[in-house]
């Protein structure tokens, strides 16, 4: 008999193709920073300024240097300003943006042209790198939208046609052939198979599905023909509502950001205020003359621009999350570092995260007068004509033993039940143990049941009507999950656990990896509603999974993290933070390091104020020279951009 050949589903090619050249990657990600349309102005403008400075050092026209200041302030501030200036006219408020563009034009304006070009230049640096990253966060769900089928096979008065998903109509009679993905939710009225519903449910092990169960749009039937009554339209499936979940929860602003743009707006009209006070009101309150008042006011409007309050948080959460990447893991956006360091609650999905997402033979029980070598061949023989998990389970385990393969004739799907075959002329039957069974022996009842809630699918082999062994499958823990978990209690972090598998397989996966609490039988908005839940009742929560069913609870998490090794493209594009390797124990090193950041964050804004403050209050005081306040300004600046830098060891 011929092997079947079976297409793969866009999301087994996900989870098996890992990363074949990271270097390479990173090489790319490298050159698409420098490409960035704001990365290339930005460096130009540092360009044109070094160019500018030369220039005077060696006394060339004055109009050359000048000319390279103002290409300075051209490609460095123009991003800015026509920033600044949208932000005006839309929003009727002032940013930071007018502000460095207006702190630079006042020291132009009085002859520093090098010192407002500088401001410029890392203004406009710092800008591109963050615009870069932020375009890196977008979360994009087109391999959600991938694994819908665009067409189904409608029956109509007895003949077959395709159809657009888009056409069905609820009461829709619809033929499901075997290795097609289902395009509707529905109930089963005719057929049996086994159903993969990982996009939906997460579950590692296909479902056996007959007349009167539901199935659900985007999982796949694996291997008989199924005749599906439509029960939703296509915009009211399941799926449907996971790819309107994930674009609902991305549209939502982190409150931080929310805080942090009504404080730009505060400080910029607050320093513009005091700025144009200064320059109008001295010389009539003051009687100073107006050179003077201006000279005052621009020094004010240079030593009050916030460069190093900006420059107090982006190099840290850079150097942050370059030294992540260098551990294998990837940051999308700097604010999602800082999320990161407030989390009180690791949320973890279980297939593929939790635990390997490859089922083993944990046990194999021979019964008294069987061979285990023999009954394990000939279990393989019959299960390699099959795809389920749990076949390829029983053909690893024969591989790894090097056994030699009998021939397998005569093979039989037996709907609902198992696999069985003829070898060497005994018929030999795998299927799933029911301890219920009368067949049964007595004494095999209370192992069936003791595999069973340590969370192993069990399966009988019989030989000729007799039982021969009985086969435990599970999907094996991750050997680091223990150690991760324990290191996340240390650090303060509830651990939970949120799955679509049984409750009694979930049990056992959190108490082998020491999770507080479990949470079982979820669809994909369960688990989005459990993480708004612990987020309220906890704090801020951290979710960590690896399939299309989690995308939801990624998404509307703190801070969603996705395992990049074996994780489905949907749940890479969602989550904020992605660990390349898939290990777990990167988690509580990223935390303390997030931790750690935010630590240095704050001592840098302090620093920074603090200088600000000393420089203003100094300009008010006495006469403090347009040159000293740029040293006092920029140095603070280069001094909080070191400090963050220490991250990177």
């Amino acid at each position: 008999m011929e092997a079947k050949a079976y297409l793969k589903p866009k999301e087994a090619t996900a989870k098996t193709s890992g990363n074949p050249d990271p270097g390479g990657k990173h090489r790319r990600s490298f050159t698409r920073l420098l490409r960035h349309r704001e990365m290339m102005m930005a460096l130009g403008s540092g360009v044109m300024m070094l160019i500018g400075w030369i220039a005077g050092q060696w006394a060339l026209p004055g109009w050359f240097s000048t000319g390279m200041y103002i290409a300075a302030y051209g490609l460095g501030g123009f991003t800015k300003a026509r920033d600044g200036v949208a932000t005006l006219l839309r929003e009727k408020d002032l940013d930071v943006n007018l502000l460095m563009i207006a702190a630079a034009a006042g020291a132009a304006a009085i002859g520093y042209w090098n010192e407002g070009a500088m401001l410029i230049f890392i203004f406009a640096l710092s800008g591109a790198l963050e615009s870069y990253a932020s375009e890196q966060s977008k979360k994009d769900i087109s391999a959600l939208a991938a694994l819908r089928p665009e067409v189904a096979v409608k029956i109509e008065d007895g003949v077959r046609r395709e159809v657009r998903v888009e056409e069905l109509e609820v009461g829709d009679l619809l033929l499901i052939r075997p290795d097609e993905v289902i395009p509707a939710d529905g109930v089963i009225q005719n057929g049996d198979s086994y159903v993969n519903q990982a996009s939906i449910t997460g579950e590692s092990v296909p479902v056996r599905k007959g007349r009167g169960d539901e199935v659900y749009a985007g999982t796949l039937n694996e291997d008989g023909a199924l005749y599906v009554t439509v029960g939703s339209p296509a915009e009211g499936t399941l799926f449907a509502k996971i790819i309107r979940l994930v674009e609902q929860a991305e549209k939502e602003t982190p409150k931080t950001q929310q805080f942090i743009k009504r404080l730009e707006g505060t400080y910029a009209k607050t320093v513009l205020a005091v700025t144009a006070a200064l320059l109008l009101l001295s010389p009539v309150l003051l009687g100073w003359p107006w050179e003077q008042s201006f000279y005052k006011s621009m020094v004010f409007l240079v030593v009050a621009s916030p460069c190093a309050l900006v420059s107090s948080v982006m190099p840290v959460m850079l150097s942050a999350m370059s030294r992540s990447a260098r551990r294998g893991v990837l940051f999308k956006a700097a604010a999602s570092m800082d999320r990161l360091a407030g989390i009180k609650v690791a949320a973890f999905d279980k297939t593929g995260t939790l635990t390997l997402g490859n089922p083993v033979v944990t046990e194999m029980i021979t019964l008294e007068g069987w061979d285990r070598t023999e009954v394990l061949a000939a279990a393989a023989a019959i299960e390699q004509w099959s795809r389920h998990p749990l076949a390829r389970a029983v053909l690893a385990e024969a591989k790894k033993e090097n056994l030699e393969l009998p021939a397998a004739e005569d093979i039989q799907q037996l709907p609902g039940r198992g696999i069985q075959a003829r070898i060497g002329g005994r018929t030999w039957i795998i299927e799933k143990a029911n301890e219920q069974d009368l067949l049964f022996p007595d004494q095999l009842r209370g192992v069936i049941q003791g595999l069973t809630e340590q969370g192993n699918t069990v399966s009988t082999i019989s030989c000729n009507g007799s039982y021969a062994a009985i086969l435990g499958i599970r999907d094996e823990i991750r050997p680091e999950a223990r150690e991760a978990i324990s290191r996340l209690h240390r650090l303060g972090i509830k651990t939970i656990m949120l799955t679509g598998d049984r409750k009694v397989t979930a049990d056992f996966i959190a108490a082998a990896a020491g999770i507080d609490e479990v949470y079982g039988d979820l669809l994909p908005e369960e688990k989005l509603e459990r993480v708004k839940e612990l987020g309220q009742r906890i704090g801020q929560v951290a979710m960590i999974g690896d399939g299309v069913n989690d995308a939801p609870a990624l998404a509307t998490a703190s801070v969603g993290i996705a395992m990049g090794e074996g994780g489905s493209g949907a749940a890479l594009d969602v989550a904020d933070i992605v660990l390349m390797n898939g290990k777990l124990d990167k988690l509580a090193d990223t935390m303390e390091l997030a931790a750690r950041a935010r630590r240095v964050v704050m001592q840098n804004l302090i620093f920074a104020g603090s200088v600000i403050l000393l420089l203003v209050t100094s300009n008010f005081i006495q006469d403090i020279p347009l040159p000293l306040g740029v040293i006092g300004h920029e140095g603070s600046t280069i001094l909080v951009i070191l400090n963050g830098l220490r991250l990177l060891r």
